[in-house]
């Protein structure tokens, strides 16, 4: 079954509401204009209940079928950008420097507006859908404060879906796949503190940036000698700062990067060795070493049963063809793991065609996807509540 006709006609306005969304990219939780619009549209459209002020400016938006009393299940969209300046030379390009929408996220909103809009005006199934509108997925964890203020308890939530663009697939494309998809992710920022002088007398100084490229080093070996070579790890060092001038041996140097991972146990022992590895850095450079270690979301793992359902709907949808039901898993990170800690669901990749990566700043939603996870997610509705 193709996309939903009535989904193909609202195209032109998708591709307009898609379009103000990523000229007016917002951050974090503060995406008050971005909640403005869609709580807007919501009511234009009729939906039963619209939530607002979860997680600061997240929105639950309630929409109840027609035939009689049902399931209630969640489909969530992220909308917040990314503090990065865009590339694109579109006509539809960020009117604010330095935030732009590089991970799809004004699409993924467009595509639950849709949802939201259809499912308003034809009602063809039992129960409740609630439709998720969620801040600070990129930092911050917006899904998880939504989960702590108690959404799923509050709105009677059974299981949770969410759809993300996925600029490596050809447009139409579905990719999910049973168990771990995306992994956990820690943060962490190293401070070293030595003794600065003046470059021509290092003696009469005790040099962070030494002591930070030896640490450099020794984070390598945490992937390459202490977990198993089939067990996922990144150990990622991305930023070393430190310094001002040629002739001065600064007093303080940084060392900062990410950790992903899926076990557990995995997890715990990388943060050990990070540990480990600056203690010892510390002692032998002579420097004092402050790690600030941040356990961020933890693992997407996709429940098998609700997996099952979303690749038969999926496939409905696109063709049997382009689903992929064993992709992955990959080693970005996502906090809908937060809603399938709480809850049943799947998290699903919709490609929107070759182009650049998420985060790039030529990155661009593509519209011609927007139909296509719109009709994904009412059909998810219709199957699941018939």
């Amino acid at each position: 079954m193709p996309i939903i006709n009535r989904i193909a006609d609202y195209a032109p306005d998708l591709k307009a509401w898609r379009r103000h969304l990523h000229m007016h990219p917002e951050l974090a939780l503060d995406c008050h204009e971005t909640a403005g619009f869609v709580a807007a549209k919501l009511r234009d459209f009729g939906v039963d209940e619209v939530h607002v002020g979860i997680a600061r400016t997240g929105i639950v938006a309630l929409i109840h079928g027609s035939k009689g009393p049902g399931p209630v299940t969640g489909l969530r969209a992220d909308m917040d950008a990314l503090p990065m300046d865009e590339e694109t030379g579109a006509e539809h390009a960020s009117t604010v420097p330095g935030r732009m929408h590089a991970c799809g996220h004004d699409g993924h909103t467009t595509m639950l507006l849709a949802t939201a809009r259809y499912l308003s005006e034809t009602r063809n199934f039992r129960g409740t859908a609630a439709l998720i509108f969620q801040p600070a997925e990129e930092i911050i964890g917006g899904g998880r404060i939504m989960v702590e203020e108690g959404i799923m308890d509050r709105f009677g939530i059974e299981e949770v879906y969410a759809l993300h663009t996925d600029p490596f697939a050809e447009l139409g494309q579905m990719r999910t796949r049973p168990g771990p998809i995306m992994a956990a992710v820690d943060d962490f920022v190293i401070t070293l503190t030595g003794v600065g002088g003046h470059a021509a007398y290092p003696h009469e100084c005790v040099d962070p940036l030494a002591a930070a490229v030896s640490l450099y080093g020794q984070l390598q070996t945490i992937v390459s000698r202490s977990v198993k070579p089939l067990d996922p790890l990144v150990v990622s060092v991305t930023q070393i700062h430190g310094g001002s001038a040629m002739n001065v041996i600064p007093e303080v140097a940084q060392v900062m990067g990410t950790v992903r991972s899926f076990d557990p146990e995995v997890r715990q022992m990388a943060e050990d060795r990070i540990r480990a590895i600056c203690a010892g850095v510390g002692q032998s450079h002579g420097v004092r070493v402050d790690l600030d270690y941040d356990k961020s979301y933890p693992p997407t793992v996709n429940h098998a049963a609700q997996t099952a359902k979303a690749v038969e709907i999926a496939a409905e949808v696109v063709g049997p063809e382009r689903v992929d039901d064993d992709y992955g898993p990959e080693m970005g990170s996502e906090d809908f793991s937060y809603m399938l800690n709480a809850r049943p669901g799947c998290f699903l990749f919709l490609g929107q065609g070759i182009g650049p990566s998420c985060h790039h700043p030529k990155f661009d939603f593509n519209d011609d996807a927007a139909p296509i996870g719109a009709s994904f997610f009412c059909r998810l509705i219709e199957r699941l509540h018939a």
